[in-house]
């Protein structure tokens, strides 16, 4: 691989000394810009993931248009179900459909372990492309979600305020439920390592319903398979661990073996660098909704964000990802505001 031009995203993950930290939002690539609304207007959601010049397109659009530190590979955590053979659509005003959930052992016969680069190869084109558009000035990031996250879905069968059904799923039949997540963690593993392979300089994994658990539940049906992932990757490339609203597992995922670990905006700056210790690097954790603020306010928030978690080990990133309807201005004047930042 050529050395990136900007390299700040991966010192910060290396843990280097940066005059600023690097900036990035989840979500960056997508709704919340113009240019990305005419290529929707024009194809469906899984047709733009699965068509590698869309995919690679909507992924450079948000760094011509602000130039943040990192790009994110345009895709979709269900992605993966996808490939193991569990149909997954996606409802305008509904979100993710699973028409065909799995809640028993016939359900889950029919999941299968895939082969990687027949059924996600358009991934990893997109990924190639999308290095070749970007020339090298910034790295690229690949992500999947977390083997709970992915869980939930294909049991409840949509998205949910409380993800019951998943949860009564794995309280009721534990050793289906664990011989799912173990099928998603060799998946996901394998489709990482190609993704690492295709050229992606950094990974993440999406806990998106983490919170969902107990601190208990929390080790069993979710930890222990992040902690797989994060075994099999971090010799090959920086793994990035995020579990929104699992600020109460910090500290063991500090000792993890991660690069870095994502922080919503429930967890102060202060309680996170106490939480990890503070030897590990921390990203996040701005609330996505305060980028409805004037600008001028989400510059001096963005300011007080990054001396709270000091300019090292910190790369600055919203909270969660970020919403269809922020102003333009205001997502460039969260990243304008670290750019342009001085330690006083």
């Amino acid at each position: 691989m050529k050395p990136i031009k900007n390299d700040l995203f991966l010192k910060a993950l290396r843990g280097e000394t940066v005059e600023r930290p690097p900036v990035w939002m989840m979500r960056q690539a997508g709704r919340y810009l113009p240019e990305f609304q005419e290529i929707k207007a024009k194809y469906d959601f899984f047709t733009r993931c699965q068509t590698p010049e869309l995919a690679s397109e909507i992924t450079v659009q948000p760094i011509r248009r602000y130039g943040m530190d990192a790009a994110i590979l345009f895709s979709d955590i269900l992605v993966i179900p996808q490939a193991m053979n569990i149909h997954v659509e996606m409802k305008p005003g509904v979100g993710p459909w699973l028409p065909d959930p799995i809640r028993s052992k016939k359900d889950l016969e029919r999941v299968i372990m895939p082969d990687i680069n027949q059924t996600l190869g358009y991934v990893m084109e997109a990924i190639k492309m999308t290095k070749e558009k970007l020339n090298d000035e910034v790295p690229l990031i690949g992500f999947a979600g977390s083997p709970w996250t992915i869980l939930c879905y294909c049991v409840q069968g949509q998205g949910s305020k409380n993800f019951d059904k998943a949860k009564e799923f794995c309280f009721t039949q534990p050793v289906l439920a664990h011989e799912l997540l173990q099928k998603i963690t060799d998946t996901t593993i394998l489709y990482l390592k190609e993704k690492v392979k295709a050229g992606v300089n950094a990974v993440q994994v999406f806990d998106s319903w983490g919170g969902m658990l107990s601190p208990t539940d929390y080790q069993e049906f979710s930890w222990q398979y992040m902690q797989q992932i994060i075994d099999a990757l971090k010799d090959e490339t920086p793994v990035i661990a995020f579990g929104k609203g699992c600020w109460f597992a910090l500290d063991t995922m500090a000792k993890s073996g991660a690069s870095a670990l994502g922080v919503d905006w429930t967890c102060s700056p202060k309680n996170a660098r106490y939480l990890t210790g503070g030897k590990i690097t921390l990203q996040g954790n701005f609330d996505p909704t305060r980028l409805f603020s004037p600008p001028s306010e989400i510059k001096k928030m963005v300011k007080q964000m990054i001396d709270e978690f000091g300019k090292d080990r910190y790369i600055v990133n919203l909270g969660h990802g970020i919403l269809p309807n922020i102003p333009l201005e205001n997502a460039g004047a969260f990243i304008e505001a670290v750019k342009e930042y001085k330690q006083e």
